[in-house]
């Protein structure tokens, strides 16, 4: 079996329904809890892969907060 997204517009769902309904036997719907909760999920996520590979990869930089933080407070104690 192999899985697909479809998007569906509102006022032709109920017509798609009927249509899925004459292969029912052959098809198994399933809705997606991530959707359900965001409907920008899967966009979200290839987004912070990207991020998450950039930041491997070197190309976005990173900043040391904790170091940071170390310096800011011996600057204000002087």
């Amino acid at each position: 079996m192999q899985t697909l997204t479809i998007q569906v517009k509102d006022d032709f769902m109920t017509e798609f329904m009927k249509m899925i309904d004459t292969v029912k036997d052959n098809v198994v719907i399933q809705k997606d809890k991530n959707l359900e909760y965001d409907k920008y999920f899967y966009e979200r996520q290839k987004k912070l892969q990207q991020i998450r590979d950039d930041i491997k990869s070197g190309k976005m930089p990173t900043h040391d907060f904790e170091t940071s933080m170390d310096e800011l407070i011996n600057e204000l104690e002087s």
